[in-house]
């Protein structure tokens, strides 16, 4: 039906039309930029897993971030890299800062790793160099632009870059000091060094206490760290008795301020206890001659086993010990000499103590079915041995994944038992991730860089 009406209403209703258009159009072209932007930014790059952590990283300051209170006193970023044994991580780290010299609060993680370790890379630096550049787009889509001329970048390597001849340490170095001078971040002084064990044992312990808010002040109770990596393992608490201080080598104990208190703690890094490097020390397989042709035999592995395993970029031969006993008694046997005499034990583990452990010790218990992969949970050293005794005993049931699985839970029984002289009933935390954070030293590194504790 077609309605009519007189020319005066019609040019009204015409001039209203428009106006209301006009109106539409002022109001809906905000909406469609946004769009287009929203469009763009997809087709040239890759989705990200979260919606909406994908919309706030296109857009940047645009959006407020809900996480971040709105009283905040200042929002700082840190970016570690660390460069271990069997794998490089970024961590970008979020931090707000309330109280000039209280304990800034950790906003946020993001986390991404590559294998193999840097020092497979030995012969061949620049490869290091391009595994160091693709991480840092991790730390550039998580960093506001604005903010990256005053993030600090930071590069420690641990006992991968340690067990390296020196010449080839420092080719490595230098190609990673190369990288980070081409980017955009701030790059401090000695940004790019490997971490002494100390330090390493420290800053893990640092990290721990810190994410369970130990840390804060008047708080007395802390827990201790045990970390295993592939080429070291570190053990790091602050001691209840003097007698542990006294009867304890002097450079096993150290001394550092942070948050204005004060900690004297046992700590210290064995190079070469590693879970790969005990392998083979186990082997016999360390700085051995000839390894194209030669094969290491042990009776921690099946007698059909015959295998391959690299580390440090070398390859290995492995086999079973055909002609000799085999099974748990057998192989406790091997590994117990690696660390008896080696490693040292302080007086009042034997008594109740309250220890984190994490890297090897978790993984290996998420393979042997000690605890869920996703929650961690609570073992006893005890569990470690029943464990590694059914699996040396009886191999096929439980080597299908992980083929050294018998001479890894054995090496890590006689590492706490014997070597650190924990009791069989010690509870040992084993987590990979404290408050959605990774449990390493690399948060402990970030909060002394900005918070300048002296370590000595």
């Amino acid at each position: 039906m077609n309605l009519l009406y007189p020319a005066p209403l019609s040019a009204a209703l015409a001039d209203l039309g428009q106006m209301v258009m006009k109106m539409m159009m002022f109001w809906l072209l905000p909406v469609w930029t946004l769009l287009l932007l929203s469009s763009s930014a997809s087709s040239s790059s890759p989705p990200s897993s979260s919606a909406a952590a994908d919309f706030s990283v296109r857009f940047g300051h645009t959006l407020p971030s809900l996480s971040r209170p709105a009283n905040s006193t200042q929002i700082f970023y840190g970016i570690m890299f660390d460069a271990g044994s069997t794998g490089t991580r970024i961590h970008v780290y979020t931090f707000i800062q309330r109280e000039p010299d209280g304990l800034p609060v950790l906003d946020n993680e993001m986390f991404h790793s590559m294998k193999p370790g840097l020092s497979a890379y030995a012969d061949m630096p620049e490869i290091a160099g391009h595994t160091v550049r693709q991480l840092l787009r991790v730390a550039k889509k998580t960093v506001p632009p604005l903010e990256w001329k005053r993030t600090p970048l930071v590069f420690r390597a641990t006992a991968g870059l340690r067990l390296l001849p020196a010449a080839k340490a420092h080719a490595l170095l230098e190609e990673v000091q190369d990288v980070f001078d081409e980017s955009p971040f701030y790059v401090p002084p000695d940004s790019v060094r490997i971490m002494n064990g100390t330090s390493e044992g420290i800053l893990a312990w640092v990290t721990v206490n810190f994410l369970t808010g130990r840390l804060e002040r008047n708080t007395e109770k802390t827990v201790g760290i045990l970390d295993l990596g592939g080429g070291s393992t570190q053990i790091t608490f602050l001691p209840k008795s003097k007698k542990t201080i006294e009867a304890a080598p002097p450079d096993y104990i150290s001394r550092f301020q942070m948050f204005n208190c004060s900690y004297q703690l046992y700590t210290h890094s064995y190079l070469g206890n590693g879970i790969k490097a005990a392998r083979l020390s186990a082997l016999g397989a360390l700085n051995a001659d000839g390894l194209e042709k030669k094969l290491f035999r042990s009776s921690c592995l099946s007698r059909s086993h015959t295998a391959e395993f690299s580390f440090g970029g070398v390859s290995y031969h492995v086999s079973g010990d055909i002609s000799g006993v085999r099974g748990y008694k057998a192989c406790y046997q091997e590994l117990v000499k690696v660390v008896k005499g080696i490693i040292k034990q302080p007086l009042e583990l034997r008594d109740s103590s309250s220890f984190y452990a994490f890297s090897y010790y978790y993984d290996h218990a998420v393979e042997a079915g000690l605890i869920d992969e996703q929650r961690g949970g609570a073992v006893k050293v005890r569990d470690f041995r029943k464990t590694a005794r059914q699996v040396c005993n009886r191999p096929a049931r439980h080597t299908q994944l992980n083929q050294f699985l018998c001479m890894d839970l054995t090496y890590i029984t006689c590492l706490l038992k014997d070597g650190f002289g924990f009791k069989e009933s010690t509870v040992l935390q084993l987590t990979k991730k404290v408050r959605n954070v990774e449990t390493s030293w690399a948060l402990g590194a970030a909060i002394d860089h900005f918070q300048k504790s002296r370590i000595h």
